[in-house]
């Protein structure tokens, strides 16, 4: 456990920042299982019309470094070649 008063502030800052990372990262998670779902299903159209909910989420996810930008990037990629698959 921290001693000094500012490494108490840091955990706290940790924490919170670890929380809203996890956020961040889940909604970008469902948002790619649901597209998933339904490409899966045959429901080519209704994916499209989330897609940019799912590349908003994956931006702002490596905007903040929850992801890297190379990653970030790898999962639009695949994202398309499934939906033109």
């Amino acid at each position: 456990m921290p001693i000094k008063a500012s490494a108490k502030k840091e955990l706290r800052k940790a924490k919170r920042r670890h929380a809203v990372n996890l956020t961040r990262k889940d909604a970008m998670k469902a948002s790619l299982k649901s597209i998933k779902k339904l490409l899966l299903t045959g429901q080519k159209d209704k994916a499209k019309e989330l897609l940019s909910a799912a590349y908003q989420a994956i931006d702002k996810a490596a905007k903040r470094g929850v992801i890297k930008k190379n990653a970030a990037a790898r999962k639009k990629s695949r994202l398309m070649k499934m939906l033109n698959k």
